[in-house]
C-alpha cells in the first residue's frame, strides 16, 4: 500500500485510487468531447463570415474526425510507452493550440490545418482509447460499469456544452465561444497534471477487484510503436469477429458523431428551429444518451451483447427514418431525442466486451483502437456526406435515409458472429 501523498490521503478514507483516476479521466474526456463538438455549433457563422461552402466546412470536419479515429491504436501503443499521463497532457496541449490559434483565421487551409490536423490529433490521443485503457488497467471488477460512465462523459460532452456554446456564439462570436472551450480544457489539464497517475502498480495497488501486477519495463523503440499497431490490425484482421466490429461501429459513427453531431443545428436550422434551441435540443439527447450507455454496462455485464448490439442499432435505425416525419415538431422532436439519446453511443461497452472476449485483455484495447478508427471514418463520411447533400440536394433527408439504413443492416450483421462457446468441463477421471 502507497503511504504517501494523494493516493494515501485516499486510501486512508477507503477509497480506491482508481475511482480518482476514473473522475480525472471523466473530466478530460468530457472537455475534449465538448472542444470535439463545439465547430458543429459554429458551422453557420462561418458560412456567413466568410462565404464557404457547406461541404468545404465539412472537409475539414471529416479530416478531424478521421484522425480522431486513426490515432486510437497508436494512442494506446504511445501510453503503453510513454504514461496515460504523459500522453494526455500532450493531448490537452494540442487541442488549446488548435482553438487558439484558429481565432486568427481567414482562409480555408487555416480551418483544415488548425480545426482538421492540430485538433484531429489532439483529440485522437484522448479518443474512447483511453476509457479503454484506464478501465482495464485499474480495474477488474466493476470494469463494464467504468467503461460505460467513461464513454458517456466522451459522447455527452459532445452535447451538453453545446447549448452553451450556441448561445456564446449568438452573443459574442464564435471566437469569444472558443476562449470558454479553451478555458475548460485548461481545468481538465491541471486536474490531470496533479492527480492522473499511469497504472495501480506506480503507488504500489492492486487494480480494484484483482491482484498487484508490477509494472511492465518500458523499451519499446520508435519504430516499435509504429509497428505495434499495424502488426495488431493484422493479426486482428485474421478474424471474422474483427470485421463485424470494425463494420457495424462504422455505422455507429456514421449514425452518431459524424451526421447528428455535426450538422443537427444545420438540420433543425433547415425547420425553423433556433440555433440555441437545436443545441438545447443535441443537449438533451446527450443527458439520456449518458444513462443509456451506462444502462448499457449494467446489461454488457450480464447478457448476450450480439443480441444487445442487435436491439441498439435497429432502434437506432428506425429512429433516424423517423425524424424527417416529425416535421420538426418541438413535441415530436422531444420524443426522438429521448428515444435516440439513449442509444446514442450505448453500442460501445458491448463492443469492448466483445473485443476483450474474442481476443483477451491484453489485445483489447489495441483491437479496440482499431474498430475505434472504423467509428471514425464512418462519422466522417457522414460529416462530409450530409455537407454534400445539403449543398448539392438542398437538404438533408436523403443522408438521414442512408444512415437509418445502414443502422438497421449493422443490426442483422451483429448476429453472424457465433456465440463464444465456453470449455466443456472435464470428465471426471475413473478411481
Amino acid at each position: 500500500m502507497t503511504t504517501s501523498g494523494l493516493p494515501a490521503f485516499f486510501a486512508r478514507r477507503d477509497i480506491h485510487y482508481g475511482w480518482v483516476v476514473t473522475a480525472v479521466t471523466f473530466l478530460t474526456m468530457l472537455a475534449t468531447a465538448g472542444a470535439l463538438g463545439a465547430p458543429g455549433v459554429m458551422l453557420r457563422p462561418l458560412e456567413v463570415e466568410f462565404g464557404w461552402k457547406n461541404s468545404d466546412i465539412s472537409t475539414a470536419f471529416a479530416v478531424r474526425l478521421v484522425l480522431f479515429g486513426l490515432m486510437g491504436p497508436f494512442s494506446a501503443a504511445l501510453m503503453n510507452r510513454f504514461g496515460v499521463r504523459r500522453v494526455v497532457v500532450t493531448a490537452l496541449l494540442l487541442i488549446i493550440a488548435g482553438f487558439g490559434f484558429s481565432v486568427t483565421m481567414t482562409e480555408l487551409w487555416q480551418l483544415m490545418l488548425f480545426w482538421g490536423l492540430v485538433i484531429g490529433f489532439g483529440t485522437g490521443m484522448t479518443a474512447t482509447v483511453l476509457a479503454a485503457t484506464v478501465a482495464t488497467r485499474w480495474f477488474v471488477s466493476r470494469r463494464g460499469v467504468v467503461v460505460g460512465l467513461l464513454t458517456a462523459s466522451n459522447a455527452t460532452g459532445q452535447l451538453i456544452f453545446l447549448p452553451v456554446i450556441a448561445a456564446a456564439t449568438e452573443a459574442w462570436g464564435w471566437r469569444a465561444a472558443l476562449g470558454l472551450v479553451v478555458a475548460l480544457l485548461a481545468v481538465a489539464l491541471l486536474g490531470v497534471l496533479f492527480l492522473m497517475r499511469d497504472r495501480p502498480a506506480d503507488i504500489g495497488l492492486a487494480p480494484f477487484g484483482g491482484t498487484y501486477q508490477p509494472a511492465p519495463a518500458h523499451t519499446a523503440g520508435l519504430l516499435t510503436l509504429v509497428s505495434a499497431p499495424i502488426m495488431g490490425l493484422r493479426d486482428a484482421a485474421r478474424s471474422y469477429v474483427f470485421w463485424v466490429l470494425a463494420a457495424t461501429f462504422f455505422v455507429c459513427g456514421l449514425s452518431t458523431n459524424g451526421l447528428i453531431q455535426t450538422h443537427w443545428v444545420t438540420i433543425c436550422g433547415d425547420y425553423g428551429v433556433a440555433p440555441v434551441s437545436a443545441a438545447g435540443l443535441l443537449a438533451f439527447i446527450g443527458v439520456f444518451d449518458f444513462f443509456g450507455t451506462l444502462l448499457s454496462g449494467w446489461l454488457s455485464d450480464r447478457y448476450d451483447n450480439r443480441w444487445l448490439l442487435f436491439w441498439y442499432y435497429g432502434l437506432r435505425g428506425l429512429s433516424l427514418l423517423y425524424l424527417p416525419l416529425t416535421g420538426f415538431d418541438p413535441l415530436l422532436l422531444a420524443g426522438f431525442a429521448v428515444f435516440y439519446g439513449l442509444d446514442w453511443i450505448a453500442t460501445v461497452p458491448p463492443t469492448v466486451k466483445l473485443a476483450a472476449e474474442r481476443f483477451g485483455a491484453e489485445k483489447a484495447g489495441l483491437v479496440f483502437g482499431w474498430v475505434f478508427a472504423a467509428h471514425q471514418l464512418g462519422a466522417a463520411t457522414a460529416a462530409y456526406g450530409a455537407g454534400w447533400s445539403r449543398t448539392d440536394l438542398e437538404s438533408y433527408v436523403p443522408a438521414l435515409m442512408v444512415a437509418g439504413g445502414f443502422c438497421l443492416a449493422a443490426a442483422a450483421l451483429c448476429l453472424t458472429i457465433e456465440r463464444k462457446r465456453e470449455p466443456a468441463a472435464p470428465l471426471p477421471q475413473a478411481a
